[in-house]
């Protein structure tokens, strides 16, 4: 019960530290986005969904193993994934996305290989995020066409 509560205390608190303010995230919904992107609505959903995914992988494996270690590996991806749209926002430079997108995308998929070996459902549950992810940058890539 402690682990549940301090592996959402601390996915709260990360996401709350690194959020950009509202005049930095209404200068990202200012922007054009690619005409295939109908689905934008969903976006916040499909996030939410992630981060239960990361909640639960994150306690699948502290349950089973008791790594700190691999609790850094999920903490690194957190800020990693939580840094995409904060530091798109602060440097409003859409090209910073890309970068940490792929940093994200590859960081995700070492710990979901490294987890695998030890707790398979967890690394399971990394799977949308890894899923995802492309699109994202693909999204972002697109972005900084059409917002020159």
């Amino acid at each position: 019960m402690v682990a549940a509560l301090v592996i959402l205390l601390v996915l709260l608190a990360v996401a709350w530290l690194l959020r950009p303010s509202a005049e930095e995230f209404a200068w990202f919904l200012r922007l054009r986005r690619p005409d295939w992107l109908t689905f934008e609505q969903l976006i916040p959903l499909i996030w939410l969904f992630i981060y239960l995914c990361f909640y639960a992988a994150a306690l699948l494996t502290w349950t089973a193993t008791a790594s700190w270690g691999l609790m850094v590996g999920f903490l690194g991806l957190l800020l990693l994934v939580q840094s995409y749209t904060l530091l798109i926002c602060r440097t409003r430079r859409l090209a910073s996305g890309t970068g940490i997108g792929l940093a994200g995308w590859l960081w995700g998929v070492a710990l979901a290989v490294v987890v695998a070996a030890r707790v398979p459902l967890a690394a399971l549950l990394l799977v949308p995020y890894l899923l995802w992810s492309p699109v994202g940058t693909l999204v972002t890539w697109q972005m900084q066409r059409l917002n020159r």
